[in-house]
């Protein structure tokens, strides 16, 4: 099967197809909204073949539709018809957790995603949890409002460092994490990383998004199927009734 993945962003659009190692992209902004993405990615992706699409949406998702409006784009993603937009079957997930996925090893995850705002996603023994707190409360506003990209242009380089490293060490003590992916684009704005992490490339959203449809159409992020029921023979019954 051949994946377009697309990776929707507060400030662009990027996308990659199987078979090519290389992403194009577009800018995005406050006003873009699905219909413009569908239409600029169909035009970006000319020339490549795709029999199903991953998206990486900047908002919250629920069994592979939007539930909220971006932050930081135009409204109207939620109820937004997205294999009728593409002609083909579509998977959507958060995008921090997309680039979680691409990320993950082993044990227990934490993702912090340093963009427009800020992404963050577990992902615990394989299975994907995506989670909200950008906007949770912090100092006077929320974590977003010290992290996020306008805080950087805000408070300058050296402050926004010092609040980066001082999230990070807060959400690493509530989750106990084995390992902690620093990411996003604004990653490369900082000098140096916390203690006990590591640095995450964009790639990795483009490799979650082919490992979501890596196990069929039906397989969920991070699921495992079941192992195939064996036909009792005359054997196992008899020793089951034995027990």
């Amino acid at each position: 099967m051949k994946v377009l993945v697309i990776d929707v962003g507060g400030s662009h659009v990027k996308i990659m197809a199987t078979g090519h190692t290389e992403e194009r992209r577009f800018e995005s902004g406050p006003a873009m909204t699905p219909a413009q993405m569908a239409a600029g990615v169909k035009s970006l992706a000319a020339g490549w073949s795709y029999d199903a699409v991953a998206i990486g949406y900047p908002g919250v998702v629920v069994r592979d539709q939007p539930a909220t409006e971006p932050y930081n784009l135009a409204p109207g993603w939620v109820g937004f018809d997205y294999a009728a937009a593409f002609g083909c079957p579509v998977k959507i997930i958060n995008d921090a957790a997309m680039q979680a996925l691409g990320s993950y090893r082993a044990g227990k995850l934490l993702f912090l995603g340093l963009g427009t705002g800020l992404g963050t996603t577990l992902v615990v023994d394989g299975i994907v949890v995506p989670m909200e707190l950008a906007h949770l409360p912090y100092r006077k506003g929320s974590y977003e409002d010290y992290v996020g990209e306008r805080a950087f242009e805000r408070d300058g380089k050296k402050k926004w460092r010092k609040r980066v490293f001082d999230v990070v060490e807060r959400l690493r003590a509530a989750f106990i994490p084995d390992d902690v992916v620093i990411g996003g684009g604004n990653l490369r704005l900082l000098k140096e990383l916390p203690e006990g992490c590591r640095a995450g490339d964009n790639a990795n959203a483009f490799a979650g998004g082919f490992r979501l449809w890596a196990s069929g159409p039906g397989a969920k992020p991070g699921s495992k199927r079941a192992p195939a029921r064996r036909k009792a023979t005359k054997a196992t019954k008899a020793k089951a009734s034995t027990r």
